[in-house]
């Protein structure tokens, strides 16, 4: 009964997002062109980074729809015509919207999504970004020292008495909790809680569970002192990020597909992972946070 209810929150959820696609104050009105992104800070970062290169290397307005949700609400928002672009993972687009088997191919994966999403649904997959934000399986770094444990392989031992917790998404995903817990044999004494991604490291933190599933691209990873286990087996898909846009977006608008190009290979992990510390860490302003980064690549002028 709670998962069922739990269910229907979210559908619920996920049917005003698109029906409104208007959730915070990062939207703005009257654009060009819709950029979404999902609903934590690097999606944020990288929403506003695609739509200031775009507002800067073309004449397009954009209207901004940041933080609308998990990957599911943007991939219908899109599919629906609601927003033109955002930004997806590869991995993400294989296993939970097209609900393949994970691989670990990036370029398979890779050329796999873009002629799915074209046939499919419509959609360009374009160059990757230049970096991959896999998910990590993270401990408080204590238990990782206490415990001398560095792999997932190692972690099993000790999960019986542990209690785990988890982005609802993680626990209903093909890549998720599921076959992760069946490559290496975890075992959790209780059921894993189910619970918002922005509160995942305060539970941890606070010793209310003691291991989830964050993204290898986090900063506050280091500033928390937690340890992200090795996936010595390779359960993980390649996560590269990679920009989406509608093809009917695309041939309205030819000039994006060059602007969009601009970025491809822009973003290293180290770049991205300073990008969200310097957010989340020091507080400072997405806007002027991403304007400063394509000012130091070149593509916003000084």
């Amino acid at each position: 009964m709670k998962k069922f209810f739990v269910l229907c929150l979210l559908t619920f959820g996920l049917i005003f997002a698109i029906a409104s696609c208007n959730p915070n104050s990062n939207s703005t009105s009257g654009g060009d062109i819709v950029i979404g992104s999902k609903d934590f800070t690097e999606q944020d970062i990288l929403g506003e980074l695609l739509a200031q290169h775009i507002e800067s290397s073309t004449t397009l307005k954009v209207d901004r729809r940041l933080h609308l949700g998990g990957s599911f609400v943007c991939h219908q928002a899109i599919t629906a015509g609601q927003i033109d672009a955002y930004i997806e993972y590869t991995g993400t687009a294989f296993t939970a919207i097209l609900k393949q088997k994970p691989i670990s191919d990036p370029k398979a994966v890779f050329q796999q999504v873009k002629t799915a999403y074209n046939k499919q649904f419509g959609l360009e997959v374009t160059q990757p970004l230049g970096f991959e934000n896999t998910f990590a399986i993270i401990v408080r770094g204590a238990d990782a020292r206490a415990l001398n444990i560095q792999t997932l392989s190692q972690a099993a031992q000790y999960t019986p008495q542990w209690q785990a917790g988890f982005g609802y998404e993680f626990t209903e995903r093909e890549d998720g909790f599921s076959g992760l817990s069946k490559t290496y044999g975890l075992q959790f004494a209780k059921s894993p809680r189910v619970m918002d991604l922005g509160l995942i490291y305060r539970a941890l933190i606070q010793n209310q569970i003691d291991l989830t599933a964050g993204n290898s691209t986090d900063g506050q990873i280091a500033r928390l002192d937690l340890t992200v286990l090795k996936d010595d087996l390779h359960y993980f898909p390649p996560y590269e990020a990679t920009p989406i846009v509608r093809q009917a977006t695309l041939k309205q608008h030819p000039e994006l597909r060059s602007a969009i190009a601009q970025l491809g290979g822009l973003i290293t992990e180290d770049e991205m992972r300073s990008l969200n510390y310097q957010v989340e860490g020091e507080l400072r302003d997405i806007k002027e946070v991403v304007r400063e980064f394509l000012q130091a690549k070149g593509l916003i002028k000084q």
